[in-house]
């Protein structure tokens, strides 16, 4: 089973993207974790070196995809 992260800021957009995005990826496929980087500051630095340059935003195998726009992770620090 491959990995997919869904990084987010807790922002009404990156609520929204989780609620729809998400929950869309097939949990047979993936195992999906959720990362609050305004609650877990500590993995920005995770996330940058993912490719993720703002939330929310979802790495799948190793690949940043950008959903819409709540927040820049330099924003987060």
């Amino acid at each position: 089973m491959s990995k997919a992260i869904f990084y987010h800021a807790g922002c009404p957009v990156c609520v929204e993207a989780e609620q729809k995005v998400a929950q869309a990826i097939d949990s047979s496929k993936y195992q999906v974790e959720n990362v609050h980087l305004g609650e877990d500051a500590s993995r920005i630095a995770e996330a940058e070196k993912a490719g993720v340059k703002s939330v929310p935003a979802m790495v799948l195998d190793g690949v940043p995809f950008h959903i819409n726009f709540g927040a820049k992770l330099s924003d987060l620090k």
